[in-house]
């Protein structure tokens, strides 16, 4: 990663832990006339536009007053958006209740569910699935997606 890319990472961080988010992913794209700058945040509740507009415009601030970028950029900040996997523990609570694809490690094993995640408590999820309740470890999860159902 250049200097750069650093330099975005470290404001986008601190930033995000500022005002209580966390920075899920940051991509960068575009080309040499244009970088776009993809910055995905979550927090523990419910996010807004209110939110996603202010750390934009913290981000922002920070970016062109350090003055380390010399080319045109566009900055959008948003939310990782329900059809990316959950990757921090910290983001399941919001979503207790809710339906889940889960592929996780069991042993040898790797197996896949579908069920509703009941709780979060320290590092273990427990999930109903098939009318049983399911514990898995976070650290043996390695995708959940919360699925959306429309009825």
């Amino acid at each position: 990663m250049d200097i750069i890319k650093e330099n975005i990472v470290r404001i986008c961080d601190e930033i995000a832990e500022k005002l209580n988010f966390f920075v899920i992913d940051i991509n960068f794209r575009g080309d040499n006339r244009k970088q776009i700058i993809e910055i995905f945040v979550d927090t523990e509740k419910n996010v807004d536009a209110d939110n996603l507009a202010e750390i934009s415009r913290e981000i922002n601030s920070k970016i062109e007053e350090q003055d380390f970028i010399q080319k045109a950029y566009r900055l959008d900040v948003s939310t990782p958006g329900v059809d990316r996997p959950l990757k921090f523990l910290k983001q399941f609570p919001k979503h207790i209740n809710r339906n889940f694809e889960v592929t996780y490690k069991a042993g040898e094993e790797t197996k896949t569910i579908t069920g509703k995640l009941l709780s979060v408590e320290r590092e273990e999820l427990t999930f109903l699935s098939d009318k049983k309740e399911l514990l898995i470890e976070f650290k043996n999860i390695t995708t959940a997606k919360v699925i959306i159902s429309f009825s």
